[in-house]
């Protein structure tokens, strides 16, 4: 406990990747409403994450040669969960659904994942479930159904709902994957393998996009290129460097303030606001998870 992870010269450092990595998880959601326009959400999943492996690729393989070892046996079936799901299905699913839903309204129904994560890791890590962490459920779920009442659009867009849903549920089982790996395998490593697997899951998509890069314009090709090269591969970079320096439920709160930038950004840079009433589902499912958080203080 002597040894301080967070010291007066490093604390600068790691609130600043955890920031960059918020605005920049953000901003995601801004370039996927943009860039849907001209790309369908197979072809922009596909590019993003090429984008994203050969970038994260570069970055790893330019480091001198690691002593960890390449995944053993074990480590692929929770490597193959990770990129499908975490990087595969939640890019597809997430990307479909900005094509029905604003982007402040999609960033809040993505970012109950980490109250799904806490369920989860009730059920497959045997932590139960305090009664805290169920009345935090149930409020959040309270905030779902508000938001899939009311859209920027003024009517409800029930599907889009549903797809920000299953990317949540993606996300969450993603990272109760993930988390094994890390304690045996470099972030690095990790990151790079589930992005390139999520990219190979998309290759099906390949000869749409090829078809859509011909007609999409040159400001939207560079969204999609962004969406690769700054939130996927210098977010998840920064992401790591600071939950190295930190503890992870203080980085796990900080993933709570993307769908506030998030609708700052539409606000900005698209002109969307999502609806009154979407306002406060979204509302009600932050305050779910803050309910449901308290628990794990009180035990830690």
């Amino acid at each position: 406990m002597t040894t301080v992870v967070e010291a007066p010269s490093k604390t600068p450092l790691v609130t600043a990747a955890a920031a960059v990595t918020v605005v920049l998880w953000a901003s995601s959601f801004v370039a996927i409403r943009h860039a849907g326009t001209e790309f369908s959400a197979g072809a922009m999943s596909f590019a993003r994450l090429l984008v994203g492996s050969v970038l994260l690729g570069a970055f790893l393989f330019r480091q001198p040669p690691s002593k960890a070892s390449w995944p053993t046996k074990r480590d692929w079936p929770p490597l193959l969960a990770c990129g499908l799901l975490w990087f595969g299905v939640y890019n597809l699913a997430l990307n479909a659904a900005e094509r029905r839903l604003d982007a402040g309204t999609a960033a809040m129904l993505v970012h109950i994942a980490p109250l799904l994560i806490a369920l989860l890791a009730g059920l497959t890590l045997g932590e139960g479930f305090p009664r805290q962490l169920v009345v935090g459920s149930l409020v959040a779920f309270g905030g779902v159904v508000l938001i899939a009442m009311s859209t920027s659009t003024g009517r409800a867009e029930t599907w889009g709902v549903v797809l920000c849903v299953i990317a949540a549920i993606s996300y969450a089982v993603g990272v109760v994957t993930q988390k094994p790996l890390l304690s045996r395998l470099p972030a690095a490593q990790v990151t790079w393998l589930a992005c390139t697997i999520g990219a190979i899951a998309c290759l099906p998509y390949a000869p749409t996009l090829v078809s859509e890069l011909r007609t999409a314009s040159a400001g939207t090709i560079w969204w999609v290129i962004y969406l690769g090269a700054f939130p996927t591969a210098l977010g998840f970079t920064t992401w790591a460097f600071a939950l190295r320096r930190t503890t992870a439920g203080r980085m796990g709160v900080t993933v709570y303030a993307v769908p506030v930038v998030a609708i700052g950004l539409a606000w900005l840079l698209l002109g969307e606001t999502p609806a009154l009433l979407a306002l406060v589902g979204g509302a009600l499912c932050l305050a779910g998870v803050a309910i449901s958080r308290r628990t794990g203080r009180k035990e830690a």
